[in-house]
């Protein structure tokens, strides 16, 4: 059984919920991701915000040296925990939708997970299976 915490990439950062979308930009150009964890000032997983969520807020006309990734960030963040294996993250991207899991240990963040790390780990007939449900 593959697990989450081996195909992950560790060392995941987060971008705090106070930040705004102008430093978070500047820390996923500076780290070369697209989406990063959003992170409380008790380090718990607060959300997610993508490079896509930024561009909808210049898109909508808001100002993102005012807007906080926490703003953005909002809801329940969907998380694989490190021990669960591959067909639980499947599962888990094809459910949310999402190509991104931040890797969870108990309450702390471990790592990310990508649609990519998962792909390089099963077969090809289930990385078509993936790709279509998760992309949309």
């Amino acid at each position: 059984m593959v697990t989450a915490r081996e195909i992950m990439t560790p060392g995941a950062e987060c971008t705090g919920e106070n930040e705004t979308l102008t430093q978070t930009a500047r820390r996923m150009r500076d780290r070369e991701v697209g989406a990063l964890p959003v992170c409380g000032e008790d380090q718990r997983l607060k959300g997610m915000v993508t490079d896509r969520d930024i561009v909808l807020c210049l898109a909508e006309g808001r100002d993102p040296g005012q807007v906080t990734a926490g703003e953005i960030a909002g809801g329940k963040p969907v998380t694989i925990g490190a021990d669960d294996d591959v067909d639980e993250a499947i599962r888990t991207m094809q459910e949310h939708r999402v190509r991104r899991l931040p890797v969870i240990d108990g309450h702390e963040l471990v790592g990310m997970l990508a649609q990519a790390d998962v792909a390089r780990n099963i077969s090809d007939e289930r990385v078509g299976d993936l790709v279509e449900f998760v992309s949309y």
